[in-house]
């Protein structure tokens, strides 16, 4: 039975995440004070003291949940993946933890893709819609029909499909699909239209900045969101990286995918416990599921 290491995405951070895995560990407490000098300011003070409204930012969301999500794997002693996954900005954090970059870079990485969405978010507004009950082929089929731009932005589990794009068309996409028979058309609070063309503007910046960083061959697959196969090249990771930005999320693609090829253990690192909640709903009974938060 292979070992899966999945780690979550922005909307998975909390009041108070890291702080007491920072007071039991002293690697975790290096790695941390670390992260202050890298990033520029006080990231840990608003992890371990920060109000939720605090952390809702994407330029302080996207590093804390890299944060703890890396520094919990690099402080378990029972890290031995087979395989990793992140979901969205997840995917740093797998490529982080399975060694395909280092910490320090990754981490710069994370701050500037944060820097770029959020500047995108504040010029091109959009938003997001999660549609339950409707087959992915009828979602996808409802955001073509619809005026302005909206896409298939996450596959999340079978029957869950996150929408984004232009405030009004998604409004519009949610409004078809209730009457197409979704279950639910609920939206999202969150500050754009991730993982939809919205979000070209940011692709330059983050495109310079993969270009200068080093990567290398992970210690074991990295199954990626734009393509959901098992990757190991570092040219190919670092084009699929950049194009994640602006495609969709396939992670009930991906979930199967690590099930086809042994799976049969799936362990999420990092705060909350959304991605368990998917895998479940993707994989059922035909695999194991647990969670590592703190301290590790």
């Amino acid at each position: 039975m292979k070992k899966a290491y999945v780690f979550p995405g922005q909307g998975s951070q909390f009041p108070g995440m890291g702080k007491e895995l920072f007071e039991s560990n002293a690697k975790a407490k290096e790695l941390f004070q670390k992260a202050d000098a890298i990033l520029g300011f006080n990231i840990t003070d608003i992890m371990f003291n920060g109000t939720a409204e605090d952390l809702k930012a994407t330029k302080v969301t996207q590093p804390a949940v890299f944060l703890h999500s890396v520094i919990l794997a690099k402080c378990y002693d029972g890290f031995t993946p087979d395989m990793v996954a992140g979901h969205s900005l997840g995917e740093f954090s797998a490529l982080a933890a399975a060694g395909a970059l280092d910490f320090e870079d990754a981490l710069k990485l994370v701050a500037i893709r944060a820097g770029a969405m959020q500047k995108c978010c504040e010029s091109v507004p959009g938003t997001m819609a999660a549609i339950i009950g409707l087959p992915n082929e009828t979602v996808e089929a409802i955001c073509e029909e619809t005026p302005g731009k909206v896409v298939a932005a996450n596959y999340n589990s079978d029957g869950q499909v996150v929408i984004s794009g232009e405030k009004a068309a998604v409004e519009a996409a949610c409004e078809k699909a209730k009457a197409a028979g979704a279950k639910r058309a609920l939206p999202l609070a969150v500050s754009g239209a991730f993982h939809s063309p919205l979000m070209e503007p940011a692709r330059a910046e983050l495109a310079e900045a993969i270009a200068k960083t080093p990567f290398r061959a992970p210690v074991c697959p990295v199954y990626q969101n734009v393509s959901a196969k098992a990757e190991t090249d570092p040219e190919v990771i670092k084009t699929n990286l950049l194009a994640q930005l602006t495609s969709p999320v396939k992670w009930t693609q991906s979930v199967k995918s690590m099930v086809a090829d042994g799976a049969g253990y799936f362990m999420e690192i990092g705060p909350g416990a959304v991605l368990q909640g998917l895998v479940k709903r993707t994989a059922g009974a035909e695999v194991t599921i647990e969670g590592l938060q703190e301290p590790a």
